[in-house]
Formats: C-alpha cells, structure tokens, sequence
C-alpha cells in the first residue's frame, strides 16, 4: 500500500503541476492585459489560487515520497493537497484526475500499518 501511495502521490502532484502553471499563468495573463469580456475573466481570489498553485503539488509529491518512509505525514500531506486543490480550483474535468489521486493516495498512506514487503 505504501507503494501506491508513493506512486499515485507523485503522479497527482506532477499532473498537479501542470494545473498550477496554467492556473497561475492564467492569472498573471489576466491581470497584465485585462479580461476578456466574459470569455476570460480573473478568478475571484488571485492570492488563493496562486497560493494553490504552489503549494499543492508539492504537498501532494512530498507526502508520496514520504509514503514508504512515514505513511501518516504523507497522507496527511496528500489528503491537504486534494483538499487545496478542491477548495482553489474546484472539481471539474482537469482537477479530478489529481485530486482523486492524491485522496486515495492519502488514505493507502494512513492505512498502511507495516512495510511493504521487497
């Protein structure tokens, strides 16, 4: 189980990745050349979603590495990860795929009781 929450943690915070590059792109974006009628708009908080944009995949690829070592810190980083990334980016067809991994990651990371054999 550590295994894959090492694995699916790292997955979600490189997908993650990419989400906060665009989304922290996009906003810089917006505020250098203005919005674009209602087509593109600037988020509503422009701190939290760059915040997110940050710290949530590194969370999310710290408690994956952390996984195998010491599963609760690492699962309670990869559930904060899912958890930031819900609350900034919200859930929708690009942000599923690394939040669910990154929960499920977190929870095969607090239910690990012993080391995965070889």
């Amino acid at each position: 189980m550590r295994n894959a929450a090492l694995t699916l943690g790292v997955i979600a915070g490189v997908i993650g990745l990419v989400i906060g590059f665009f989304s922290y792109g996009y906003s810089v974006f917006i505020e250098v050349f203005g919005p674009v009628g209602d087509v593109a708009p600037q988020v509503e908080n422009v701190a939290l979603v760059r915040g997110v944009a940050l710290l949530a995949p590194i969370l999310a690829i710290a408690g994956g590495a952390m996984a195998r070592s010491s599963n609760l810190p690492g699962g309670i980083l990869m559930l904060a990860s899912a958890g930031g990334m819900y609350w900034a980016f919200g859930f929708g067809v690009f942000t599923m795929f690394p939040i669910a991994m990154s929960v499920l990651g977190g929870l095969f990371a607090l239910a690990a009781r012993q080391p995965d054999s070889a």
